[in-house]
């Protein structure tokens, strides 16, 4: 995006007059630019989009289509541009949607459009991706917007010094990675590359220049974050931001705190020893801040962190290494796990034996899950439909129906498979008689398991599962 601003307002930036032919070439720096900057170009992302952008406004200025009416079939391609890259991008097909980079570009040129006129900039419809015969193609849960890179660091750096030259880095930072953008000149250039040797990449910079801008990711977590995300819905929660609830105590050997939505999980942590309560989860996940301040509330010699959501760990690990006092986070990635770990906790023993005793029960769960569909999608290989009950068995859907009692069963027989007996049951808030019902049935078609089922409260998860 950087690079087609920078193409567009240097074609701009002496026009006295701006006309069809000039927006014509702007838009045409701008693809030229972006191509340039991405070593492998792909078709079906903003690329795409913006030399269809630039293609339409050539055409029009061809035709002598005065400005405004040229802008709006710029508008009209872009639109069109964005509906098609899913025939272009097999992992945009296979998950059934658009380029997300290439509608934002449409919109930020429909608000400028806007601008131009003097009207209040509105969002475009959304756009679904052209298909056959009108049908939406479904999309899988754990696919993301693009293939997953063969390294795992995401490595973002500027250089500058007046001695740059980015197309020598560009060599010599190639054989480093995957996914490399060389961009800018002299006096100062932007890398972006995907590696294993972030450190390589940087010495490389440093004969050059000064560095400034660092910032090294890891995408395997960011990849983990982005897959459970995508899978639930976007909406807010009825509690607003995360809250903290702490419950008060003497000093301990070790204390813990719990990331778990819904009041009736909040209370379960806080009656199996947790001091600290956290309020977050899918859609709120909790700040740092917000984890640590928990930790440094606790009276403990050490304390334990469970996350009890992919999304959290980054967070509760950056919030360890910022405590003052000893902290140790057990990558539990669902509450029932994580309640599951609060079983084995003993508040008089010292941090490290709390840690391995907790570790080794939350393996010992599996879990399940409950949802409703939001839209229609193949997952894991299965059919699902707007509105029908999906059953997951460790993140995995294993079954979807339109009845939940039939999604129940099927994701309880799984998880009290291999000798499993005990089965904890967590209602959610969106539980309704359908979800009751199928419970019920649940409990009744075994009699062999100890079945204890809980008011959790969450959102999104009609029921949660986890079986020992």
């Amino acid at each position: 995006l950087s690079q087609i601003v920078r193409g567009v307002c240097g074609s701009l930036g002496g026009a006295t007059v701006v006309d069809t032919a000039r927006v014509a070439e702007a838009l045409r720096a701008g693809a030229d630019a972006a191509y340039r900057a991405v070593r492998r170009p792909v078709e079906g992302t903003m690329l795409t989009v913006v030399r269809e952008l630039a293609e339409e406004a050539e055409a029009a200025a061809v035709e002598g289509v005065d400005l405004g009416r040229a802008l709006d079939r710029v508008l009209v391609r872009g639109a069109d541009a964005v509906r098609r890259t899913p025939e272009q991008l097999e992992t945009l097909r296979e998950a059934g949607v658009v380029d997300a980079g290439g509608a934002g570009l449409v919109e930020i040129l429909r608000g400028a459009v806007a601008g131009l006129r003097g009207e209040t900039p509105t969002a475009g419809p959304l756009v679904a991706p052209a298909t056959e015969g009108g049908v939406r193609p479904s999309r899988t849960v754990e696919q993301a917007h693009e293939e997953g890179s063969a390294y795992r660091y995401c490595t973002n750096f500027v250089v500058s010094g007046g001695a740059v030259d980015p197309v020598a880095l560009e060599h010599d930072l190639e054989p480093l990675g995957d996914c490399l953008i060389v961009v800018g000149d002299a006096d100062a250039t932007k890398v972006h590359v995907h590696t294993d040797d972030p450190g390589r990449a940087l010495s490389l910079a440093t004969a050059m220049g000064v560095l400034g801008g660092v910032d090294v990711a890891d995408m395997h977590a960011q990849i983990e974050q982005r897959t459970e995300r995508l899978a639930d819905r976007v909406e807010p929660t009825p509690s607003g931001r995360p809250t903290l609830r702490l419950v008060a105590g003497e000093h301990r050997p070790c204390d813990v705190v719990c990331v778990v939505a819904g009041d009736g999980n909040a209370a379960l942590a806080a009656e199996l020893g947790a001091r600290g309560v956290v309020r977050g989860g899918q859609t709120t996940n909790p700040s740092t801040a917000e984890i640590l301040a928990a930790v440094e509330a606790c009276a403990a010699d050490g304390v334990v962190v469970l996350p009890n959501n992919r999304n959290v760990i980054l967070a509760a690990q950056a919030a360890a290494r910022a405590a003052a006092v000893p902290t140790r986070v057990l990558e539990t990635a669902s509450i029932p796990a994580g309640l599951a770990a609060l079983v084995a906790y003993d508040p008089t023993a010292p941090l490290d034996a709390n840690a391995a005793a907790m570790t080794t029960a939350a393996a010992a769960v599996v879990t399940g899950e409950v949802t409703r569909a939001v839209r229609d999608a193949t997952v894991d290989g299965l059919a699902v439909r707007t509105g029908a009950f999906m059953g997951l068995v460790n993140g995995r859907v294993v079954v979807s129906d339109v009845s939940a009692e039939r999604v129940v069963a099927e994701v309880a027989s799984r998880l009290l498979q291999d000798g499993r007996e005990v089965l904890t049951v967590l209602t959610g808030a969106e539980a309704d008689g359908d979800v009751a019902a199928a419970v019920a049935a649940l409990v009744e078609a075994h009699p062999e398991a100890e079945i204890d089922v809980q008011a959790g409260g969450q959102p999104h998860y009609p029921l949660l599962l986890a079986a020992e």
